[in-house]
């Protein structure tokens, strides 16, 4: 099982013993053998040649032109930094620094333009994502791919509201289908999805929306976890996980109200997906809260998803004070877990008046 995909360091940062030595420089001696630094991207953010090549829209390119007042300079990621024509500079710089890994998202509207197989495949974008995994490999980079970082094909959303219905599960699947078996003879480390937990809880229209479009998440990710485990696996070699985000809660006050408060609140972040994929069901206080609303797994659902991971990617940020709240009519994640969360800034500022 893979223990660790990537670490940014800082200048700094404490050695071994955690203290801080200015005079022994921080470097890859402080970490075991074997040990993965590696670069994180995503498609939407990098790539560029937004309508290029033959590539269908995805669903950024039309929020963006959609509603430009949610970005705060009006910008698009048609151009980003162009990684679609300058990803041989970009990985040279990769392994002038010394990395070991790269790990980038796959555009399904680059492949798929439609979404779907029967929509036809676009060959100059399996092109680019075989020159890209070609170069990295031929430059001793390891390349871990995801499959999905927010960005699904417009086509998707226009046709049946993309995750919002159970119909993009086979989609998705056929989609990764198409990529292990394209892609899977050089890839070995595969991530289904990237931060849907963060997904969910982001461009949504209400509560409800947000965990009727996480149970389909989890169901695409354990449909193509299986498919790749029974199809492509033993003849590959590879493994395959998530990436989930999420934060630490600190209770704000040192009572037995905040302190359940802030494990109601990894209850609503992080155990949202992982008790799924680990125990085959969602956190017991996420079903007690939220009651009917909260989808519900089949039989056969429920042993699909436990277990479906070989190795779990975690992108952890920052913490936040937990505080007890009482029951409110408010339709947010937050008040289903009953609770008030604030970043260590906010409270810090604040603590004196609260």
């Amino acid at each position: 099982m893979l223990r660790m995909l990537m670490l940014l360091l800082a200048p700094g940062a404490a050695g071994a013993s955690g203290a801080t030595d200015t005079h022994t420089p921080f470097n890859r001696s402080y970490f075991p053998h074997g040990f993965i630094f590696g670069a994180g991207s995503a498609a939407y953010q990098i790539e560029g040649a937004a309508l290029e090549d033959g590539k269908g829209p995805n669903f950024w390119d039309i929020f963006v032109r959609k509603y430009p007042e949610n970005i705060i300079d009006g910008s698009t990621g048609d151009v980003a930094i162009d990684f679609y024509h300058r990803y041989k500079e970009d990985i040279m710089l990769m392994k002038k620094i010394g990395l070991d890994s790269f790990r980038f998202s796959i555009s399904w509207s680059r492949i798929l333009p439609k979404g779907k197989l029967s929509g036809g495949v676009n060959p100059l974008g399996v092109q680019f994502y075989n020159n890209l995994i070609d170069h990295l490999l031929a430059n001793a980079l390891v390349p871990f791919v995801s499959l999905l970082h927010f960005d699904h094909p417009q086509a998707l959303e226009d046709e049946y509201g993309g995750f919002s219905s159970p119909k993009v599960v086979d989609d998705f699947v056929d989609y990764a289908d198409f990529c292990f078996k394209t892609f899977g003879d050089r890839v070995k480390h595969w991530v289904t999805m990237n931060e849907p937990n963060g997904w969910s809880m982001g461009i949504v229209t209400s509560v409800n929306q947000s965990y009727i479009l996480s149970h389909h998440f989890l169901l695409s990710h354990a449909a193509a976890v299986k498919l790749y485990r029974e199809k492509w696996q033993e003849s590959q070699k590879g493994e395959i996980g998530i990436t989930l985000v999420t934060f630490w809660y600190v209770p704000k006050y040192d009572t037995t109200e905040d302190r359940e408060a802030a494990f109601r609140a990894l209850d609503f972040t992080f155990g949202w997906f992982l008790d799924p994929i680990i125990y085959g069901e969602y956190p017991k206080s996420m079903q007690s809260l939220v009651g009917s609303r909260l989808p519900k797994f089949t039989r056969a659902q429920s042993k699909m998803l436990k277990g479906s991971i070989d190795f779990l990617g975690a992108n952890y940020y920052t913490s936040n004070y937990a505080q007890n709240a009482p029951p409110s009519n408010t339709s947010t994640l937050f008040s289903d877990a009953r609770g008030k969360y604030h970043n260590r800034e906010e409270w810090s500022s604040n603590r004196h008046t609260n």
